[in-house]
């Protein structure tokens, strides 16, 4: 035996004679990099899916040799007593020589920052997740919110009066939970996909991470960062209904210690529906500056502008809805119209030591918004005739938010800690205006024929007598500590609390009326991880999350609201999670999610209201993320849900069903690539029949939906693409808002995109 084995046999029989050596392992854009080998003379490491290495030391003094495809070789000396490491990796140089052929990566994101505010494995995070990655994204031609949760079971896309993104997760509706980069970004508008790395979707309530509302979940939007490496593309689409899409990404170092990004977008398309267009553009230019070797700062700033036509969609009748054309328009589409603006900007400091990371970000967003539409309404008994009526709405937000967190790690005794704490801070400045529209100047509704419900009748806007007219100041001051302990190789556990103060100031712009409403609550998160082998995670899970009584939008106080508690979401949630082999994850859950201290007619006094009502969702779900092989990518999911109030609400009566949440779901997307430069997508999309509204009288059925996608790379640096949606020409009904404001689901479409590299 010679003398290298000798030594790691002793090494190995007697641990505590020698050092480990850990470290982590970035590339320049500070991102970890995982599966480097790592060589310490005959000791090897490969780096985890946090860039993260331990390998044993032989000797006092040491070399590295740390070599990784696509990056150039490190190597590092040093002495035993430095004990912990952080190393940048340089991207090897692009040579000129280059094999055509398409990517087919998968869709699986092994890393996740956001669950728990530190770079977490997502098989080791007790909750069920679901990442949309950038390359799934593109192969899918996603550009909205609503488009790309639809491969993800417990989560349904509402109609949200068509002028904003709003979901339905877990059987909560939100129109709030919404947030950039860990930052909330709550205001009701349109999101694009333009400039993002990946969407994620965290079901279950997340205030101990986000703070209030988020009682089903939270959709956390990860922007695009420089690579420092120069790249570029551009994207042209057309399409179907007049589509008509245009998107760069610009990526270049800047110097030695800089890297800049700029996304961009414009779109001015049509629709299937008469008269409805979407005019839309963004810019997204974002800096990152390496200060030093564990330091850097990063700005960014998105203007971002939606403008459409107001649509909301068809009435109902008999319960299901209005046997008309899918393309007919229910108003004045020359009066109806969503106007979007937004400016939000950044700033992110990061600065690491052994054994401590600080993460300090700021944001300063101001929105501006209005719509202005025609609602349908109930039909007559002999389907002829529609009642129509019409408002308008304003609302100007400015936000102001800064957290800083900082992460330790120590060891004591066998058990390894991550500890995050931190504080945020948020102020909110809002202002409302409604007003109602009346036909004519008199009546406010408008009897129109169903057979020809566009109307060019004089219309006046002004305020009735309960429209909003009011400012609020929103105040938000939390803090918050969690602890990730690593008990053994096997077990882990994560316990967590957020300590939060609301403080909501409203002021009546009409009666001069002066509201207030202050809460503090404190809400927990615990869980446990079992891994009886490495690829496998067992989990169970406790967290909690509150929604102040002025709403998601916090949008008005009243002399009864004021005194009502905030409502109250507690989930519970065991799971599995297996990653089938490096590139495929399964995960499985079943849940239980109570909303309590919901408002209620007290039924010994119709004017007082209590807190009486509650809510539960039962369900399971199983999805699927990754690559089964090289050539085979898939994404989809399995959901079954039962919402129901389980006791008497002011919306509804015990027993009654909770509206847009169908009881199952199932999604298969596949992406086959059987030739290096030929690929194809084929996906299916299942959803059972499902209520429009609370009172479960009007029904949207089920459908089966088959979209279709073929992939050509003429060279490594042009891609042609071709999407189409609802293969078959599915007649079908995708969501509302309520009974008699139905959207219905696209006729076949066809959408072709092309992409220059280089």
């Amino acid at each position: 035996m010679n003398l290298y084995k000798i030594v790691a046999l002793l090494a190995i029989c007697f641990p505590g004679e020698a050092e480990t050596l850990r470290g982590r392992l970035l590339d320049a854009s500070r991102s970890p990099i995982e599966g480097a080998l790592v060589r310490a003379g005959h000791s090897t490491a490969h780096s985890s899916a946090l860039g993260e290495f331990a390998v044993p030391l032989e000797t006092e003094n040491y070399t590295l040799s740390i070599t990784k495809d696509g990056f150039l070789p490190l190597h590092v000396a040093g002495r035993a007593s430095q004990t912990t490491l952080e190393l940048v990796m340089k991207v090897e140089p692009v040579h000129n020589s280059v094999t055509v052929s398409e990517s087919s990566d998968g869709y699986h994101v092994a890393v996740t920052t956001s669950a728990t505010r530190t770079p977490t494995l997502t098989r080791d995070v007790p909750q069920s997740i679901q990442i949309i990655a950038r390359n799934q994204i593109d192969d899918q031609r996603l550009s909205s919110v609503g488009d790309a949760v639809r491969y993800t079971p417990g989560v349904t896309a509402i109609q949200g009066e068509n002028n904003r993104d709003q979901l339905v997760i877990r059987g909560q509706s939100t129109s709030a939970d919404f947030f950039l980069d860990g930052i909330r970004d709550d205001v009701q508008y349109f999101r694009d996909l333009y400039n993002l790395e990946s969407l994620e979707v965290l079901k279950g309530s997340n205030a101990m991470a986000f703070g209030r509302g988020g009682g089903g979940g939270v959709v956390n939007r990860v922007t695009k960062r420089p690579t420092f490496t120069p790249a570029t593309s551009l994207t042209i689409d057309g399409g179907s209904y007049g589509d008509r899409r245009f998107a760069g990404d610009f990526d270049t170092p800047v110097g030695g210690k800089a890297g800049l990004r700029m996304d961009a977008v414009y779109e001015n398309s049509d629709s299937f529906r008469r008269f409805v267009n979407v005019e839309r553009y963004g810019f997204a230019p974002t800096l990152t500056i390496n200060l030093t070797p564990r330091a850097s700062l990063g700005f960014s700033y998105e203007l971002f502008h939606d403008g459409r036509t107001a649509d909301r969609g068809i009435p109902s009748y008999r319960g299901q809805p209005l046997d008309v054309s899918t393309d007919r328009y229910f108003g004045n589409p020359d009066q109806s119209g969503v106007r979007f603006t937004g400016h939000l900007g950044s700033t992110t400091f990061e600065r690491r030591w052994s054994a401590v990371e600080l993460k300090s970000r700021f944001l300063a967003a101001d929105y501006d918004r209005f719509y202005q539409n025609f609602v349908p309404g109930a039909v007559t008994a002999d389907a002829t005739e529609d009642l129509l009526s019409a408002y308008n709405n304003a609302t100007h937000r400015r936000n102001v938010f800064h957290q800083t967190d900082a992460v330790f790690h120590k060891s004591t005794g066998r058990f390894r800690h991550t500890v995050v704490t931190g504080v945020e801070l948020g102020r909110q400045l809002t202002d409302n205006l409604r007003n109602t529209g009346y036909f004519g100047n008199t009546s406010p509704t408008l009897p129109v024929p169903v057979s020809d419900p566009v109307i060019s009748t004089l219309v006046q806007f002004r305020q009735s007598a309960t429209d909003a007219n009011n400012h609020l100041q929103a105040r938000a001051a939390a803090t918050y500590v969690q602890d990730q302990i690593s008990l053994s190789p096997a077990w882990q556990v994560i316990l967590g609390v957020r300590f939060e103060v609301f403080d909501l100031q409203y002021s009546d712009n009409r009666t001069l009326a002066q509201l207030s409403r202050t809460d503090r609550v404190a809400t927990p998160r615990a869980g446990v991880v079992f891994r009886p082998i490495s690829a496998v995670s067992l989990y169970g899970s406790y967290s909690v999350s509150y929604l102040p009584s002025s709403g998601d939008q916090f949008s008005s106080l009243t002399n009864i609201t004021r005194q009502v508690q905030p409502e109250r979401f507690r989930n519970f949630e065991v799971g599995a999670k297996w990653e089938l082999n490096r590139n495929l994850s399964l995960t499985a859950a079943l849940f239980r999610l109570d909303r309590t201290n919901t408002r209620s007619i007290d039924p010994n006094d119709a004017t007082r209201i209590v807190q009486t009502g509650s809510q539960r969702t039962n369900g399971g779900e199983v999805a699927w993320t990754g690559s089964v092989t090289r050539k085979w990518a898939v994404a989809g999911g399995l959901g079954f849900q039962d919402a129901f109030v389980v006791s008497a609400t002011a919306s509804a009566k015990a027993g009654a069903q909770v509206a847009q949440t169908p009881r199952a779901t199932f999604s298969l997307w596949n992406r086959f690539q059987p030739t290096r430069r030929l690929g194809a997508g084929l996906g299916i999309l299942n959803r059972s029949a499902m209520f429009a509204a609370i009172d479960s009288t009007v029904t949207l059925p089920g459908y089966t939906r088959a979209d279709l996608a073929l992939f050509f790379l003429f060279s490594e640096r042009i891609r042609l693409q071709a999407n189409v949606e609802n293969l078959i020409n599915r007649r079908y009904f995708l969501n509302a808002d309520n009974n008699n404001n139905i959207s219905p689901g696209s006729p076949r479409a066809l959408r072709v995109g092309l992409t220059y590299r280089f």
